[in-house]
């Protein structure tokens, strides 16, 4: 639920101003209905002044008018485009030098064990380049012989929850093209890893 703008100085605001219940300020600014009665009694947020949502276009006075008739109504906040937060783009995901090494292991692990991964979503989980995954692909990465293919997760490369979200992406994504979702390549070839 998106909460108003300055919560606590709204709830001053509407517990000064409104008769509204207890438990309807506290489920519109997101508190406890006890921290609310606190605010009421003056033991908290005493030199909090009240921010008038009406002003703001948070509220409109219908709605506060609607609330106090009936004890059982939820207030509802008027979402206004620029009050909306921008959610922050995430930028290419920084290894640090000491794991760096490890990431070519990491591809390798992906590619072996979930080959419906496509190249973009495993540089982004593992913030690499879609040359790199090529390279590991091919052999032809300049430590190919060095290469062991190793969970990324237990690397500290990527979180778990972000690699089964692109998991289930790319199954989702291989459903609606009609295709089934390549088998990985679990068994391991004589001699080692060479097979990943």
């Amino acid at each position: 639920m998106t909460l108003p703008v300055m919560p606590k100085a709204t709830a001053v605001w509407l517990i000064e101003k409104t008769a509204l219940t207890f438990e309807q300020i506290a489920e519109f600014c997101g508190m406890h209905p006890l921290e609310v009665q606190a605010i009421a009694d003056g033991e908290v947020a005493q030199g909090i002044v009240g921010y008038d949502p009406i002003a703001s276009n948070q509220l409109t006075l219908e709605e506060i008018r609607r609330c106090e008739a009936d004890p059982n109504a939820r207030l509802r906040l008027n979402v206004s485009p620029h009050l909306q937060v921008k959610k922050t783009v995430r930028k290419t995901r920084y290894t640090p030098v000491s794991k760096r090494n490890d990431r070519p292991d990491g591809i390798a692990y992906l590619l072996r064990h979930h080959p419906e991964l496509s190249d973009a979503q495993i540089a982004k989980l593992l913030g690499t380049t879609k040359e790199t995954i090529q390279k590991v692909r091919d052999r032809t990465h300049w430590n190919s012989a060095n290469i062991k293919p190793r969970d990324p997760v237990l690397l500290g490369l990527c979180t778990q929850s972000d690699l089964n979200a692109a998991v289930a992406e790319a199954r989702a994504r291989l459903e609606r093209e009609g295709q089934s979702a390549p088998a990985p390549a679990l068994a391991e070839t004589e001699g080692g890893d060479e097979g990943y």
